[in-house]
């Protein structure tokens, strides 16, 4: 196909899906995996390849992030239901005030988003969020999103995050000069994306029956509101929250155990000379080793420390696995649907037409990382495409570090911009706060947006005033 027709493949394609979703109301994981196949068929691919095209790209998405969710989902039940959560929510209120706890939430989203991969720091942080909804009776999206946003923030910019170390090697430029311009370009960035688009937050959201089921299970355990013989293990586990109280210390420790492990773990890795202690503090920082073994820290601290037995530790940690199964589906067929994206050659097609239209530097790595980004979905795929492709030419300008760095923010910023139905993180945000395609594409791809533009105009400026 020609690369007019392969751009209106990936315009229409996403067209569609939203039509499926919006107006058919076609579940979005059928919807997702029917205009895959589509897109692969119409740009030729062949038959005998569709299978492991779909499969493939979805198992390895699938591969990454239901290890994740699963226990991350784990160790949020276990937070919520011995009362952890309702601490933490009770001690924001006191210390800042109802109406600033999302700022709160944000600041935390800021500091974990650092060192943790988007997703993780996101499930980490959720049954913060269910508390708060408990707490004050709000939707969770109303904290949800602002947090999410801030962690794809710093996802998008910061080393050790794998786009922004991707395109700091295809530049040569040194991590340390991407943080130290950065780090605080994106905690700048987060409070005026905070403050600007409370408006957004504003608007009316709802919440899934799902999720309302979890945000309310604890309040249904502790009042013996329950269905039956299978939430008598929540029952129980939260009667024993209530006879020991959790303290505010040890939630915040289960929360900053994997974090340390995995900060820890990169450390390691990149200082340490090979050894068997290296080894060990390597593996431990592997996300789901160090969630893992989180579990294990929850259950020990939050259950049998608290003279729960350990089958029934056993039974509230299964139970958070099949709310996870619908999350974990939709995630996979949009990497499926994003990486046919790729391997179509869309990405392709838009970067040849953008990097011989003779933009500036900066705004060509700005307009063509966003425009990647919304053809193709995921941050990471759109930043290394683009390095890529303008990687050659922008070695042949001798640039300095400093600009270096500049023009490898802006690429992360038109990464981060307007994040959709063909990107993974849109269905783990939207799924995990009860809202719909709808009030995600109003609230979350707005924010992703606004965000985008706020870091873009920062890094212009800097451009401007930073001498060459």
């Amino acid at each position: 196909m020609t690369p007019l027709a392969l751009i209106l493949v990936g315009i229409g394609s996403i067209a569609v899906l939203l039509l499926l979703i919006l107006w058919l109301r076609l579940h979005p994981f059928v919807a997702l995996l029917i205009v895959a196949v589509g897109v692969a068929l119409l740009t030729g691919m062949p038959v005998a390849k569709l299978a492991d095209a779909v499969q493939g790209s979805m198992g390895r998405t699938m591969g990454h992030i239901a290890i994740i969710v699963a226990l991350g989902a784990m160790i949020g039940r276990m937070i919520d239901l011995s009362g952890g959560a309702a601490v933490v929510a009770q001690g924001l209120v006191r210390r800042v005030g109802a109406a600033h706890v999302p700022l709160a939430l944000v600041i935390s989203a800021f500091g974990v988003g650092i060192p943790v991969f988007f997703e993780v720091g996101v499930i980490m942080l959720m049954p913060l969020v269910y508390g708060m909804a408990r707490q004050t009776g709000r939707p969770p999206a109303v904290f949800g999103i602002p947090m999410a946003v801030t962690m794809l923030t710093v996802h998008a910019l910061l080393p050790p995050h794998p786009g922004a170390v991707a395109v700091a090697a295809a530049l040569g430029v040194g991590a340390g000069h991407m943080l130290l311009l950065g780090l605080p370009l994106a905690a700048v960035v987060t409070v005026l994306t905070y403050v600007l688009t409370r408006p957004i937050m504003a608007q009316p959201f709802g919440c899934a029956p799902d999720i309302r089921a979890v945000v309310d299970e604890a309040r249904d355990a502790a009042h013996g509101h329950g269905h039956g013989a299978e939430d008598e293990p929540a029952r129980l586990f939260m009667q024993a929250g209530q006879r020991r109280p959790v303290a505010m210390g040890e939630i915040i420790a289960v929360i900053a155990v994997p974090v340390m492990l995995m900060v820890t773990g990169t450390l390691a890795g990149e200082l340490m000379s090979p050894g068997r202690l290296r080894s060990v503090l390597v593996f431990a920082g592997i996300p789901f080793v160090a969630l893992g073994l989180d579990v294990m820290l929850c259950a020990w601290l939050l259950g049998l420390r608290r003279g729960l037995a350990l089958a029934t530790v056993s039974e509230v940690v299964a139970a958070a696995l099949p709310g996870t199964a619908i999350i974990i589906l939709i995630t996979g067929a949009g990497g499926a649907f994003a990486q046919v994206l790729v391997g179509s050659g869309v990405g392709d097609a838009l970067g040849g037409l953008l990097a011989a239209s003779g933009l500036p530097l900066l705004v060509l790595a700005f307009v063509l990382t966003m425009i990647l980004r919304v053809a193709q979905g995921p941050t990471t795929v759109a930043l290394m495409t683009t390095a890529g492709i303008l990687g050659p030419m922008i070695g042949r300008l001798h640039l300095d570090q400093t600009h270096l760095a500049l023009v490898a923010l802006a690429m992360g910023s038109g990464g981060m911009a307007l994040s959709h139905v063909n990107d993974a993180g849109f269905w783990i945000v939207t799924r995990m706060c009860g809202v719909s395609v709808r009030e995600g594409l109003r609230s979350w791809s707005i924010m992703t947006l606004v965000a985008a533009l706020l870091v873009f105009a920062g890094v212009a400026t800097m451009w401007a005033v930073l001498p060459t």
